[in-house]
C-alpha cells in the first residue's frame, strides 16, 4: 500500500527531490539529483509541471491513468493527488520540472489569466506529448527561470519569474493546438461520436429525465474532460461545444415543429426544456422567427 506524501510548500518538494531551496515560492527541478525511490501517492498544494525522461510506473489522477510516455508534460494544480502505481522497486527519477506556490503569482498578470490555461483541468489521459524540438524549448524556458533563481532576490524577481512562467504556458497552448491536429489517431472521430451522442440523446427518453444535454454530460459520455472536449470541438468546428449543442437542438426542433399533432410546448418538453418559453426564445434567436411562425412559413 503506497504512502501519501504531502507537499504544502516548495521547500517540501525540494527536500523530496534533494534540492536546495533558492526561492520559497518557486523551483526548477532536475530529477536526476533526487534519491532513488519507489512509487507513492502525492498530494500537492502547488502548481507542478513535469517533463520526465523515464516512465516510473502508472501515473494516476483519480480513476484515470495518464496517457504517459517519455517526452510527456504533466500538469498538476493545487488540490490534485497523483498516484504512482505498480512501482515497488527502487528507480532513479529523471527529467525536469517546474514547481511554484500559488502565492508566487498573486498580484501579477498571470494570476488573472491562469484559469484560462485549460490544460490544468484536462483529464490525465489528455496529457501533452512533445516533439524533440518542443522538449528542448521547454528546457530552455526552465533554464531561464532557473538562471533568475540564481540571482539575488530584488523588486524585479517576482515579475520576471512570473512573466517567464506565463511565456512557458503560452507555448504549452501552442503545443496543445498542434497536438489537436497531429494526434488524429487519438482524437479522430470525437466529432462524429459527439454527433451520434446527440442524435441518440434526442431519440431517447433522456431529455425528459435529464433535460437539455450539457457540455459536461457530453464530455463525460465521451470520456473527456469538459475543458479538453470544449477546446477540441472549438478547433474542429469553430463553434463552442455549447453552440454546437444548441445548433443541434434547433435542427431537431425544425423537424419536429412540422408535426401538427404536437403543440410547441410538447416539442419543448421532448427536447429537454423545462419551460417552453425558453425553447421559443432560443429558436427565435437562432432562426429569426418563433416555432409557430416557422411552422406556418413552411
Amino acid at each position: 500500500m503506497s504512502t501519501t506524501v504531502n507537499f504544502e510548500t516548495v521547500d517540501d518538494y525540494n527536500k523530496f527531490n534533494n534540492h536546495e531551496t533558492l526561492h520559497p515560492l518557486v523551483s526548477v527541478i532536475d530529477f536526476s539529483k533526487a534519491h532513488q525511490r519507489t512509487g507513492s501517492k502525492m498530494n500537492f498544494n502547488l502548481y507542478c509541471i513535469f517533463l520526465k525522461d523515464v516512465k516510473c510506473g502508472d501515473l494516476k489522477y483519480g480513476r484515470a491513468t495518464y496517457d504517459y510516455q517519455k517526452g510527456t508534460l504533466v500538469f498538476v494544480s493545487p488540490g490534485q493527488v497523483l498516484d504512482v502505481e505498480n512501482k515497488i522497486d527502487l528507480y532513479q527519477p529523471m527529467g525536469h520540472g517546474l514547481v511554484f506556490h500559488p502565492d508566487l503569482i498573486k498580484g501579477t498578470s498571470l494570476a488573472k489569466t491562469i484559469s484560462d490555461y485549460h490544460f490544468f483541468s484536462y483529464h490525465t489521459n489528455e496529457a501533452l506529448h512533445l516533439s524533440a524540438k518542443e522538449q528542448q524549448l521547454v528546457l530552455d524556458l526552465f533554464a531561464i527561470i532557473d538562471t533568475e533563481l540564481q540571482q539575488s532576490v530584488d523588486k524585479h524577481s517576482k515579475k520576471l519569474i512570473a512573466s517567464n512562467i506565463e511565456l512557458f504556458f503560452n507555448y504549452c497552448e501552442r503545443f496543445y493546438d498542434r497536438q489537436f491536429i497531429t494526434r488524429e489517431n487519438v482524437n479522430k472521430g470525437i466529432l462524429e461520436k459527439f454527433e451520434d451522442l446527440l442524435n441518440n440523446y434526442f431519440s431517447s427518453e433522456k431529455p425528459y429525465s435529464i433535460g437539455l444535454p450539457s457540455v459536461a454530460y457530453c464530455a463525460d459520455e465521451l470520456h473527456l474532460s469538459a475543458n479538453y472536449f470544449g477546446d477540441l470541438i472549438k478547433k474542429e468546428t469553430g463553434k463552442t461545444a455549447q453552440e454546437y449543442i444548441q445548433s443541434k437542438i434547433i435542427d431537431v426542433a425544425k423537424e419536429r415543429v412540422f408535426d401538427a399533432d404536437k403543440s410547441i410546448a410538447q416539442i419543448a418538453y421532448e427536447l429537454g426544456f423545462k419551460y417552453p418559453q425558453h425553447f421559443i426564445r432560443l429558436f427565435k434567436q437562432r432562426t429569426g422567427v418563433t416555432p409557430n411562425e416557422y411552422r406556418s412559413l413552411n
